[in-house]
């Protein structure tokens, strides 16, 4: 299965694979199992096709109920703007475990950068490369680019990034056209 990355953000299509969150039927789960999420980290070049490959033999369900924590926390604070007590401690324990695993690598090229060398066989990888992609978002102005979907029922969220900062929908040949179809039935049964 290909996961739709719309949101121009790893974090935020990490925050949609709760899909049909705000729908009155109830919200359909993405991340089944530690295959979904290794596909979708790998999908969204968090991992390498190799990485995945190798961690798909360490399956775990307490890195998924530590994906799934994250990935709430994340959404109360997109979607609420000011995070919760709750979710601002679990945004913090988990940017701070991620952090934690990182070492200072020397490459052939003239400089440092973090790695992530010395974990490459741990369940939690995926869950760390998606807690440091949350932190680096939070951290930057393109927060304020953050926006939800104007679909009632998708709310998925997206960095705006268009001239005026004016995009109304996940995706325009997803939310956009459906919106726009039912205002047009709704304006010629009027």
């Amino acid at each position: 299965m290909a996961f739709q990355l719309i949101a121009g953000h790893p974090a935020l299509d990490f925050v949609n694979t709760l899909d049909w969150r705000f729908r009155q039927e109830g919200a359909e789960e993405l991340l089944n199992t530690y295959g979904d999420l290794l596909r979708f980290t790998e999908q969204s070049k968090l991992l390498t096709s190799k990485q995945a490959r190798e961690l798909g033999r360490l399956a775990s369900d307490a890195t998924m109920v530590r994906c799934r924590e994250l990935r709430e926390a994340l959404a109360d604070t997109f979607y609420a703007r000011v995070p919760s007590v709750r979710s601002r401690a679990t945004l913090e324990r988990h940017f701070k475990a991620a952090v934690l695993e990182q070492k200072l690598a020397w490459k052939q090229s003239p400089h440092l950068e973090w790695s992530w060398s010395s974990v490459q066989k741990h369940p939690d990888l995926p869950l760390w490369t998606l807690g440091m992609s949350a932190l680096e978002l939070m951290t930057s102005k393109a927060v304020e680019q953050v926006h939800a979907c104007d679909n009632p029922e998708c709310r998925w969220l997206f960095l705006d990034t268009s001239k005026n900062h004016t995009r109304r929908w996940c995706d325009m040949k997803l939310c956009g056209n459906r919106m726009k179809a039912r205002r047009f039935k709704a304006q010629r049964k009027a």
